[in-house]
C-alpha cells in the first residue's frame, strides 16, 4: 500500500475535546472518522486491524467447536416478546414499524434468534453440546457514548451461543470458552487484563464473568484482593463489614431544621456518617404504584445492580413528590405510608445508637437500636464495597481499580429455551429445555482497548499480531532519482514477503518519521542516500525504539527474524 494513495489524513495536533489516548490517536493517525455521536467509519488501517482481530477470534472459536452462522440485523417483535425482552429493555433498543405497519427491532444481541435457529432443528440430546457464533454489526442506542470505540452505538461484535443437556456438561464447555477468551486477548496483545465475576444484567441466568482491561479510563469498578486473588465486578462484589460499636441509648427525637443530607446532619449532631441510617428511594420499572426505600448505613452507597436482583425489576432514583415521604427526614421507624416497600442492608444488622429521620419535616431520631426498635428484620446485601473493606475470602484489605469490559460470558440456563418452548428428547424419552450459555466480544472495543494499552507520547504502538501492516517502508530524499529507483526495487521485494505501507511521498524526513510513529506500525525500514552508500537500511522497532543497521542483502531475513520475535513476545 502506498501512503500517497491511502484514504485519510494524519493530524499534527491533538483533537479538541478528546481526552482518551486511544480515541485521540485513532483519529489523528487516520484510522477513524466520526459520523455522529457514537458512530464511526473505519478507514483502511483500522479495518485491517479489525479483520486481524476477527481472524484470531474465529480461530479460537473454531478450536472449541464453534460453527459460524449469521443472524438477521432486523427481527420481528414476536421473537422478543416470547422472551419478555421486547418490553423489559428500554430506549437503548431501537424499535420501528416496517411498511406493513409491523413492529420490528434492530438486534443488539441475539439470544432469541439463536434459539429460533435451533428450534425444531436440534431435537435430540445426542446432537448436543454445540456452539454457534457470528461476527456482526449491532446497534444499541447508548445514552452516553464516549471514548471513541470504547462506548459506541453501532458496533461489530462476536456473539456465541452454546446449548447443553445438563449442568455439568455446560460447566465444562463454559470453562473451555473461558480459556479460549484468555488466549484471544493474549494473542491480540492485551497485557493487563483479568476475568472477574459479574452481574448477569439483562441477559439473565445464574453465572457470569467479565474480562476486564485494567485502566484508569475504565467505566467499571473492579474489586481485587492482592493476597488471595479474589476478583469481582463492583456489581456483585462482597466484603466483610467491620461494624463499629456505639452505646445503646433511649430513643430521642431532636430538631435538625434544614439539615437534610448525611453531611449536614452529622455536622449538626457532631457524629460521623457511620452512625447514621441513610434512606435512598427508588421507582421500579413496570410498577408505577410502589416506591422502594433502601435503608443502609450512612457511610455506604447503594449498589443498584444488587437492588435490581433483589426486586426483580429495573430501578431509578425516585422523585418524592406525591409519595408522602419527607425528603431529608425519611426514617426506618414508624414509616406508615402506603405503597412503600422497605429493604434493609446488611450494614445495619445488630447496629445500635444510630440516627435516622423522623418522617416529619425538620426532625431526626437518635438512639435507634435495630433489633430493639424494629424487631425481626430481613437484611440484604445491597451496598457497594468500599476501598479497604476486608476480602470475603481471606480478610485482607480490598482494592478498587477501574476497567474496560472487553468480553463477557454468561451461563443462561433455560431462560430463553423455556420461554420459547425449545425442547430436546432425552434417552428415557422425556423432553427437556436445553441449557444455554452465551459469549460476547466487542471487536471495535477490543481494537480501541489495545490502542489504549499500546501507545506512547508519540502515537500508537501496535502489537505485531494485529498491526495493519508489519513494515513502514520510509525512503528519505525520493526526489533523488537513484534513491527513488532503489526504493522501488526494495519495496517490490518487501511486498513479496511482508505487509508493507510504502511512504512514497516527497516530503520532509520529519513528516515521514512523525507519521510512522503516530500510525504505530511495528517496524520501520528507512533508507537514505547515506545508508544506500553503505548498502544498508536502518530498522527501528516501534515498541522498543531499538535501531538496527542491516545490509540490504540481509534485509528480508533480518525482518523475518524480528517479526518472529515480536510474535513470540505475545505468546
Amino acid at each position: 500500500m502506498r501512503i500517497s494513495k491511502l484514504v485519510g489524513e494524519r493530524l499534527k495536533d491533538n483533537v479538541n475535546g478528546v481526552n482518551v489516548k486511544s480515541h485521540n490517536f485513532l483519529l489523528r493517525a487516520g484510522y477513524l472518522k466520526q459520523v455522529c455521536n457514537g458512530i464511526f467509519s473505519m478507514l483502511t488501517p483500522a479495518q485491517l486491524v479489525n479483520l486481524k482481530i476477527q481472524k484470531i477470534i474465529r480461530e479460537e472459536m473454531n478450536a472449541v467447536g464453534g460453527q459460524e452462522v449469521l443472524f438477521p440485523v432486523v427481527m420481528p417483535r414476536e421473537l422478543w416478546e416470547k422472551s419478555g425482552r421486547y418490553s423489559s429493555i428500554g430506549a437503548e433498543m431501537v424499535r420501528f414499524k416496517d411498511r406493513n405497519d409491523h413492529d420490528m427491532l434492530l438486534g443488539m444481541t441475539h439470544e432469541e434468534a439463536a434459539v429460533h435457529l435451533c428450534q425444531n432443528t436440534i431435537k435430540s440430546y445426542d446432537q448436543l453440546p454445540f456452539m454457534i457464533y457470528q461476527i456482526q454489526t449491532k446497534f444499541r442506542d447508548e445514552a452516553r457514548p464516549r471514548a471513541g470505540l470504547i462506548r459506541v452505538r453501532e458496533f461489530t461484535m462476536k456473539d456465541a451461543y452454546s446449548f447443553h443437556y445438563d449442568k455439568e456438561e455446560l460447566k465444562q464447555y463454559y470453562q473451555k470458552v473461558y480459556d479460549s477468551y484468555n488466549r484471544i486477548f493474549k494473542r491480540i496483545g492485551m497485557k493487563n487484563f483479568i476475568a472477574v465475576k459479574s452481574d448477569t444484567g439483562m441477559m439473565g441466568g445464574d453465572i457470569a464473568h467479565e474480562f476486564m482491561l485494567l485502566t484508569d479510563i475504565g467505566e467499571d469498578s473492579i474489586v481485587l484482593c492482592q493476597k488471595c486473588g479474589y476478583k469481582a465486578n463492583m456489581e456483585v462484589a462482597t466484603s466483610i463489614d467491620e461494624k463499629p460499636k456505639f452505646e445503646d441509648e433511649k430513643l430521642e427525637e431532636v430538631y435538625t431544621g434544614n439539615a437534610k443530607t448525611i453531611e449536614e446532619v452529622c455536622a449538626l449532631l457532631k457524629i460521623k456518617p457511620v452512625q447514621t441510617i441513610k434512606a435512598v428511594c427508588y421507582a421500579m420499572v413496570g410498577d408505577d404504584k410502589n416506591t422502594a426505600v433502601v435503608f443502609l448505613r450512612g457511610d455506604k452507597e447503594v449498589n443498584e445492580a444488587k437492588l435490581k436482583r433483589i426486586l426483580g425489576k429495573d430501578v431509578a432514583v425516585k422523585d418524592l413528590d406525591e409519595t408522602g415521604l419527607v425528603k431529608g427526614n425519611i426514617g426506618c421507624l414508624n414509616l406508615n405510608i402506603p405503597n412503600v416497600i422497605t429493604l434493609f442492608d446488611n450494614s445495619l444488622a445488630d447496629m445500635k445508637g444510630m440516627v435516622t429521620g423522623s418522617n416529619k419535616e425538620g426532625y431526626h431520631t437518635k438512639g435507634v437500636n435495630i433489633a430493639r426498635d424494629l424487631g425481626k428484620v430481613d437484611f440484604y446485601d445491597i451496598c457497594k464495597v468500599n476501598e479497604g473493606d476486608k476480602c470475603p475470602i481471606c480478610g485482607a484489605p480490598l482494592e478498587i481499580k477501574r476497567g474496560i469490559e472487553i468480553g463477557n460470558i454468561f451461563q443462561l440456563g433455560t431462560k430463553y429455551t423455556k420461554a420459547m418452548d425449545m425442547t430436546i428428547t432425552m434417552p428415557d424419552g422425556s423432553n427437556i429445555n436445553p441449557l444455554m450459555a452465551c459469549y460476547g466480544i466487542g471487536v471495535g472495543r477490543a481494537l480501541a482497548s489495545v490502542a489504549e494499552e499500546w501507545c506512547d507520547e508519540k502515537g500508537l504502538v501496535w502489537p505485531m499480531s494485529i498491526a495493519p501492516w508489519q513494515i513502514y517502508f520510509c525512503p528519505l530524499r525520493l526526489d533523488d532519482s537513484e534513491v527513488n529507483k532503489k526504493a522501488e526495487e526494495i519495496n517490490n521485494s518487501l511486498e513479496k514477503a511482508f505487509e508493507v505501507l510504502y511512504d512514497d511521498r516527497i516530503v520532509s524526513a520529519g513528516i515521514k518519521l512523525t507519521d510512522s510513529e503516530l500510525m504505530g506500525i511495528p517496524i520501520r525500514v528507512l533508507i537514505s542516500p547515506r545508508s544506500l552508500a553503505n548498502d544498508e537500511a536502518e530498522l527501528t522497532i516501534r515498541r522498543t525504539g531499538e535501531k538496527i543497521m542491516v545490509k540490504l542483502e540481509n534485509l528480508i531475513s533480518s525482518l523475518k527474524s524480528i517479526i518472529n520475535k515480536e510474535m513470540e513476545a505475545l505468546s
